[in-house]
């Protein structure tokens, strides 16, 4: 028996967020016809409600301006609610309207803390600091109207019952943000207030060839299953999720026609690892090499099963670190290699250096084959489809940023030519450079979505960024790319392990529980519980200033130099000991040390 599916209700756009002494109640101000509901502040259970309760002259409830339900989440002692307080249109997606998350906030929603035994307010406090990182997550996207998590060809490949389901239910969970949050309010009936959010970037520009207008747009979508941070989150788990892994798609939409072209990020598919230690650049660990080829498989079999053919882009060096890596990729591959997955090596660095940049052309020309047969997504005026794309590039290097970025444009501005030919726009030899306004706005839609990108990962922008925006290698790039690089070092160092941290519990990594062996994170042992880089670098500069200062005064008594033997070797030991005992000092995740409760 076939049953057809109901429509999906639509999304609260607008709600008023009361906050009654005993509970939370959100309230439709938009017009929709969805019920408000309540949260229990003793134990935040959820219901419906048919009105809003009578307000005590006593205590006044607080209210606030809301655009989304974010989800909650359930640690030690208690839930906490995420809700959007502010957001900004950023432009469209087929016609549907993005809105840019401004700001989260996260909302206690039960008092039973209060009644825990101390251990557990302590692991709870340490928690809520966390969620205090979390609510200043960058790049949040949603729309009211469609899903963002999936491309245009999968959107309309969507069968009619599937269209009719909650944008939540629609949406590629490994795109959903805010998927594990969603979990605890899935089965209230609140399909009106789930919001489907996708982290990435999205942007878009319009310009004119001759008397066309063309629509550009641009969107990035990171996968939850190993996200993290720039040196905390390397190559893949042993179920082939890679770190970094983000779909880039560019739409194109003009008389009618709109047309897409996906391609993909992530990093080398087998176990590896850069743990920082305080060095500029930490050396790269093979975790367990005979693995490699299992875990490079099993990647590029769920990329095959999303995505068709693969064409696998390396453009990490041939020498040092990054050459063991990249053969161990190369070795990995061997094996499957076939007519639907072909692995294409570029060592960028040896053949690009840092300004020639035009060799990426020889990538273009190897990989120009596999790109007309795959293809791309086109749909005609009637909204019929012209053409699917059949694979995807992916593309690596070692941290899937700045090289990365820069060959993605590439291939994307190639890739927007041919779209613009097919649909009769271009003249056969006709490229986007011959259009001054069409070019300066491709490169800098493609900058800000590597900006993007990369402050996700790293914390800063892209290095290289001035070739994406110009073209061009200037002397303020270079300098800018060693303020980014220092940047990097400080935040991977000593701040990204915190990030980490809170990543892992947003996304549902680590699993608070009471059922568990209560420790504090910030329970730790030996010299990592007195270690403290900032204390040690006082102690290096003050012995450096003494022992100055001793040198200063030698010609007036001959002890001072004995003093400052003194003092320049208690500098000289700490420095030392601080080199040598790197990680201790380093701010690193503290869940990740902690098992996952049994299920």
């Amino acid at each position: 028996m076939n049953n057809k599916a109901e429509p999906f209700q639509k999304l609260c756009k607008r709600m008023l967020l009361w906050e009654f002494p005993d509970e939370l109640v959100i309230e439709p101000t938009d017009g929709s016809s969805a019920s408000a509901f309540s949260i229990s502040l003793i134990d935040a259970s959820m219901k419906l409600i048919d009105s809003i309760p009578d307000c005590s002259s006593i205590h006044v409830p607080k209210t606030q301006l809301i655009f989304g339900v974010v989800g909650m989440l359930k640690l030690v002692t208690g839930s906490y609610l995420f809700v959007v307080t502010d957001c900004k249109c950023v432009g469209s997606y087929l016609g549907h309207p993005i809105f840019k998350v401004i700001s989260l906030k996260v909302l206690p929603c039960s008092y039973s803390a209060k009644n825990s035994p101390a251990e557990q307010k302590k692991v709870e406090n340490e928690f809520c600091r966390l969620l205090k990182t979390a609510e200043r997550t960058t790049g949040l996207y949603f729309s009211y109207d469609t899903t963002l998590a999936l491309s245009a060809q999968r959107l309309y490949d969507l069968g009619d019952e599937s269209k009719m389901l909650p944008l939540w239910r629609q949406a590629e969970p490994r795109f959903l943000w805010n998927s594990y949050m969603l979990e605890a309010l899935v089965d209230k009936k609140l399909d009106p207030y789930l919001l489907p959010v996708v982290q990435g970037s999205f942007h878009n520009f319009q310009a004119t060839i001759g008397k066309e207008i063309v629509d550009v747009t641009l969107i990035a979508r990171r996968c939850t299953r190993r996200n993290g941070t720039r040196m905390w989150r390397r190559g893949a788990d042993p179920e082939g999720h890679v770190a970094n892994f983000v779909e880039s798609e560019q739409i194109v939409q003009i008389n009618g026609f709109t047309s897409s072209f996906v391609q993909v990020r992530g990093s080398i598919p087998f176990l590896w690892e850069q743990i920082v230690d305080l060095s500029y650049k930490p050396k790269f660990e093979i975790v367990r090499p005979e693995e490699a080829p299992r875990i490079a498989e099993r990647h590029f079999l769920d990329l095959r099963k999303m995505y068709g053919s693969v064409l696998a882009v390396d453009l990490v060096n041939k020498h040092g670190g990054e050459g063991r890596l990249s053969e161990t990729f190369s070795n990995a591959l061997q094996p499957i290699v076939s007519e639907d997955l072909r692995y294409q090596h570029f060592d960028f660095t040896k053949i690009c250096g840092h300004v020639h940049f035009e060799c990426l052309s020889f990538l273009y020309d190897q990989a120009a084959d596999f790109l007309a047969k795959n293809g791309y997504f086109l749909l005609n005026e009637k909204s019929q489809k012209m053409k699917e794309q059949l694979g995807v590039v992916r593309t690596n290097c070692i941290d899937c940023l700045d090289r990365t970025n820069i060959t993605q444009s590439m291939i994307a501005r190639k890739m927007l030519e041919l779209q613009l030919r097919s649909i009769g726009v271009f003249a056969a030899e006709e490229i986007i450079s011959s259009h001054p306004n069409l070019d300066g706005s491709f490169r800098i839609l493609w900058a800000n979505h590597g900006d993007d990108i990369s402050i996700q990962y790293s914390g800063t922008a892209a290095l290289k960024g001035d070739i994406v925006r110009s073209g061009q290698r200037r002397v303020q790039g270079v300098l800018k790319d060693r303020y980014i690089s220092l940047k990097r070092y400080y935040l991977n160092n000593f701040s990204d392990g915190t990030k980490q941290d809170a990543i892992d519990l947003l996304q549902g990594h680590y699993i608070a529980s009471s059922r568990r062996d209560i420790t504090p994170l910030s329970q730790t042992g030996g010299l990592e519980a007195i270690a403290s880089f900032p204390i040690a670098l006082c102690l290096v500069m003050i012995g450096l200033f003494f022992t100055t200062m001793s040198l200063g005064q030698v010609g007036n008594d001959g002890r001072h130099l004995l003093f400052s033997v003194v003092w320049g070797s208690m500098s000289v030991g700490i420095a030392a000991f601080v080199r040598a005992n790197g990680r201790i000092f380093c701010n690193r995740p503290r869940l990740q040390l902690h098992s996952k409760p049994d299920c």
